[in-house]
């Protein structure tokens, strides 16, 4: 298996760890990949013919068409041919594959160029840009050529499942004749190990959660935006190597009305399935996070500015993780966000191990059993702030207006007491609800905390879980 064999390259990330993280959190971090990579036994099953198939039946009478966006630069030549395949390898057939290349030279122009005239399929659109733009000029350009209902992005070295426009059409379609039409599509992805000819590293999604976005591009790739929408935002450049992020952030923006509690994320579709496959190769950010290093910075700059546009009094922070950002909010979040009705934190054992906090629709902890030094793997969910059904009723706080629902579900009045927390690796004063006239067994509590986080989700409110703020029992 390709994620159990150690690599130069994950020598050479390790090094930059340490670098960073000194050598207690590099430990950590590697005990927890060596579990990760264990409990791994990820194989990629492509659809088979008969598969799709129907799928290209079922979908025959679609009108929706899809514009895919390729900025190329000197791009090798196997991989321009692999990923022109992909694409024509699609069981849904409403599509134009736009390149835009921006190469000095012309291998670029007679790859694409021969395989147009090798396969006749006039869906396939080039142009050679006049100069180099940087990719979110160049992807401008793409877009600017873009003629259909939908506009996806994808990378010149990567590639996609045949089934990729297929589930998003079925989506488009669903949305379209329920009433509430995407304005964002994305998927899960996976990576391709080009030295060992494998697929590794399934990133199997969240739905759209507010938080979690303002902590990290999670949705990345294969991301689809509605043509309109695209065409009004487009790629910044000021903000290259970190333009999708920053896109997605804009598209948050305007799904978000300036009197409206929180944006309409029903029109922010996630389809968990993996349909884009992000190939790893020396240069590339999916095997080199260090290979483009100012691409965070950007991040960083687009998560500011997006919070300087909702008028969020917040300091905008890198975390120990390279792409992942922890937001300061001054004074506290719930004093910042109208959006949030309650914000809590994760509660440890005497073990040192998360046992209650976040919670999801069906009661279970999120990340249950994770030692705290642990961050839930490579996507690092366990030490992000993220929406969520309810947080535990002993470290959490109410926003003013929704303390009567404290007492409608306890029989007490709500209170708060101070307590000093661990915030990172900080310690801090913090308020939180005094629960200690409450007797309950951990059944009950858990009980307890679930009803009022439906309550406050009920009053359309958001419940936020904070692991930077822990308790122990």
């Amino acid at each position: 298996m390709g994620n159990r064999i150690l690599r130069i390259d994950n020598v050479r990330k390790t090094v930059n760890y340490l670098k960073k993280n000194g050598l207690a959190g590099t430990f950590y971090a590697a005990a927890e990949r060596v579990q990760e990579e264990k409990k791994a036994d990820y194989r990629y099953q492509s659809p088979g013919a008969e598969t799709l198939a129907g799928q290209r039946e079922e979908t025959a009478d679609y009108p929706y068409l899809f514009s895919i966006v390729v900025p190329a630069y000197e791009t090798k030549e196997a991989y321009l041919r692999e990923m022109i395949a992909s694409v024509q390898a699609q069981s849904y057939a409403r599509w134009e594959l736009v390149i835009v290349d921006a190469s000095a030279g012309d291998a670029v122009e007679r790859t694409v160029r021969h395989m147009i005239h090798e396969s006749g399929d006039l869906r396939i659109r080039y142009s050679r840009l006049s100069e180099n733009k940087g990719i979110a000029g160049n992807t401008n350009a793409g877009i600017d050529l873009a003629g259909g209902d939908y506009i996806a992005l994808l990378d010149h070295d990567d590639f996609i499942t045949p089934d990729a426009l297929y589930e998003m059409a079925v989506l488009v379609h669903r949305g379209r004749q329920g009433g509430c039409p995407p304005a964002l599509l994305y998927s899960d992805e996976d990576k391709y190990d080009e030295s060992l000819k494998t697929f590794v590293f399934p990133n199997k999604k969240k739905n759209f959660n507010l938080d979690l976005i303002l902590s990290n591009n999670y949705i990345c790739h294969f991301m689809a935006v509605e043509t309109g929408l695209m065409k009004r935002l487009k790629l910044r450049a000021d903000y290259d190597g970190a333009q999708d992020y920053d896109l997605v952030l804009r598209v948050v923006d305007s799904l978000w009305e300036k009197d409206a509690r929180t944006p309409q994320t029903a029109r922010i579709c996630h389809i968990p399935k993996v349909l884009y496959h992000w190939r790893s190769h020396r240069d590339s950010t999916a095997l080199n996070t260090g290979s483009k290093t100012y691409a965070y910075e950007a991040g960083r700059r687009a998560l500011a500015d997006f919070c300087a546009g909702r008028g969020f009094r917040v300091q905008v922070e890198h975390s120990l993780h390279l792409g992942f950002y922890r937001i300061a909010y001054a004074p506290d979040l719930l004093g910042v966000r109208r959006d949030v009705g309650m914000a809590g934190g994760r509660i440890l054992d005497g073990k040192g191990r998360l046992f209650a906090g976040g919670y999801d629709k069906a009661g279970h902890c999120l990340y249950e059993g994770l030692p705290a030094r642990f961050t839930g793997g490579s996507t690092h969910l366990a030490v992000l702030r993220q929406d969520c059904a309810a947080v535990d009723i002993r470290c959490m706080r109410l926003r003013e207006e929704l303390q009567p629902l404290f007492y409608e579900i306890t029989g007490m009045p709500y209170r708060e007491k101070s307590l000093t927390v661990r915030e990172g690796k900080e310690k801090r004063e913090i308020r939180i609800a005094d629960v200690s006239g409450l007797t309950c067994d951990e059944a009950g509590y858990r009980k307890l905390s679930m009803a009022l986080g439906e309550a406050v989700r009920g009053e359309g409110y958001l419940v936020v879980w904070d692991p930077g703020i822990t308790v122990q029992l």
